[in-house]
């Protein structure tokens, strides 16, 4: 079997700019998989594999929402501890729009606009996590305070 090479992407470039060590990890990507496709292609924890999603709130201001793979975003608390009205998921084309990735494959790292980011709380303690590095079917190891201190995140409690 040929060894896949891993793209060179706009979070790769972040990623070894701030001299971040990570690993690589391509994979068979499937269409609606979601991180329960990843996390068995690389044969680790759903909850280690983190998810980005791109939200925005009632002024379509865009953020974006670290969750782990096995739990969804309460909008309605993010909203709450964020302080603004509401929050809700972008519909793709925005998503893809404010980020620079297509959906699917949409890293916090590089993207296109700045966007405040906000973590699951829970997250910071895992001693290492899975996110996707830019393009779909790829994701990247790291430590989450190499996530902290590039990213520098909000840490929020929101996921269920």
């Amino acid at each position: 079997m040929a060894k896949v090479k891993s793209p060179v992407t706009a979070a790769i470039r972040v990623l070894r700019q701030a001299g971040v060590s990570f690993g690589e990890h391509p994979y068979q990507y499937e269409e609606k998989g979601g991180t329960a496709v990843s996390a068995r292609e690389l044969g680790v924890d759903e909850h280690s594999v983190i998810k980005t999603l791109i939200m925005e709130d009632e002024t379509r201001a865009p953020l974006v929402v670290l969750m782990h793979g096995d739990l969804q975003v309460s909008t309605k608390e993010l909203a709450r501890a964020i302080g603004v009205k509401s929050v809700a998921p972008c519909t793709p084309d925005t998503a893809n729009r404010h980020s620079g990735y297509m959906v699917g494959g949409t890293s916090p790292f590089g993207t296109r606009k700045q966007m405040p980011v906000y973590i699951e709380e829970s997250i910071l303690d895992l001693p290492l996590i899975y996110i996707n590095g830019g393009s779909r079917g790829f994701l990247v190891s790291l430590t989450p305070a190499e996530l902290q201190r590039v990213l520098k995140p909000v840490p929020v409690k929101v996921g269920i």
